[in-house]
């Protein structure tokens, strides 16, 4: 081969490189729509939406350093369904909601239990996972979702795959087990580090406790940190949580040091709506009641759903009811379920009303 043949064959080739250069690259794939905008804390999903790179929150001078879950622990805890006046008594809670507010009037108190284990390993569907949990609500059901949550329920995370189990108090459309999501794994040891600080939830309680939230429009943009002030009427979607600022000693495993136990999970359920008048639902908080380093036992948490294939189960139709569900509850409306504002609406585009 001659030179000059070398240099033309090289130049044909940096042309081709060239011009595949200035191609326009493909579209990212469109998130599943059941792969939730969770920023961080269950699935690196719509990353794009956090505030910073990988949906990580520098802490700034003065701010508390990250608390750890241990590796390990069963909690209890107690969820209360706040539906009237919470606009001037939004949370953190320091156990119950404020005494401005009356149990059976603006708010409803039910309970429930969380296994958590992130050494946990095993095969879900063929594939390698690791780390479990399950949350068991007791008769009253997590009321994220356009629907009545009046019937006990538990979401199980094994690996990334989460499964959605309800029991025979279960509304006659569900089914026993579904599969919830194929990428919701549970919160790391260090998950808070995906929220921003929140100085004013913070102070709410005397800084007892350390506060993180932020509010979520509908776009998926972060619309404020701290729970104040409240923003349901403009779609907004709450997500924040709480440690105890002081540290203290496991109440079962006095081997490893004292570290800042978890306070409350609080955030936003479904409003009172035309279209979906239950669960009536705008702001939640779950309390621990309490919280050990217990190691879960898989035989009475996760033997539910170990074994089962997650491409074999049914979808689980929660935030968009099937029409059995919505006849009741939204009427004739077309698409009215889609139109609630939801964790599952994050993000994704909302059809017009008809």
């Amino acid at each position: 081969m001659t030179r000059k043949l070398q240099f033309s064959l090289v130049l044909v080739a940096l042309a081709a490189l060239a011009v595949a250069a200035c191609k326009p690259k493909p579209p990212p794939a469109p998130t599943p729509p059941d792969v939730y905008a969770t920023y961080g804390v269950h699935s690196d999903a719509h990353a794009d939406d956090c505030q910073y790179p990988t949906c990580v929150y520098d802490r700034t001078a003065g701010q508390p350093t990250n608390p750890k879950y241990p590796p390990y622990w069963t909690a209890t805890w107690a969820m209360y369904r706040v539906f009237n006046n919470w606009q001037t008594n939004l949370p953190p809670y320091a156990g119950k909601p404020p005494a401005t507010l009356k149990e059976g009037v603006d708010y409803q108190t039910s309970w429930g239990t969380s296994y958590y284990d992130s050494t946990w390993t095993g095969t879900v569907g063929g594939v390698a996972e690791k780390g479990a949990m399950e949350e068991h609500y007791d008769k009253f059901c997590l009321p994220i979702f356009p629907i009545p949550n009046n019937y006990s329920c538990s979401f199980i995370s094994l690996g990334k795959i989460a499964f959605f189990v309800t029991y025979d108090d279960r509304p006659s459309w569900m089914p026993p087990v579904c599969l919830f999501s194929p990428n919701n794994h549970p919160p790391e040891l260090d998950f808070i580090k995906h929220l921003p600080y929140a100085v004013g939830d913070s102070q709410q309680l005397n800084f007892t406790v350390q506060g993180y939230s932020f509010w979520v429009g509908q776009d998926g943009k972060i619309m404020q940190t701290g729970a104040a002030p409240d923003q349901t009427d403009k779609g907004g979607i709450l997500f924040g949580y709480a440690f105890n600022t002081e540290p203290k000693q496991d109440r079962v495993d006095k081997t490893v040091g004292s570290y800042r136990h978890p306070s409350s999970f609080y955030f936003s359920g479904v409003p009172k709506l035309p279209q979906a008048p239950l669960p009536n639902a705008p702001i939640v908080s779950q309390n621990y009641t309490d919280f050990a380093m217990i190691k879960p036992d898989p035989a009475t948490t996760w033997a539910k759903v170990s074994g089962l294939d997650p491409k074999a189960l049914p979808p689980c139709q929660l935030f968009d009811p099937p029409a059995s569900a919505n006849k009741a509850l939204l009427g004739d409306a077309p698409g009215g379920s889609a139109r609630v504002p939801t964790w599952g609406s994050i993000g994704r585009p909302q059809p017009a009303a008809k």
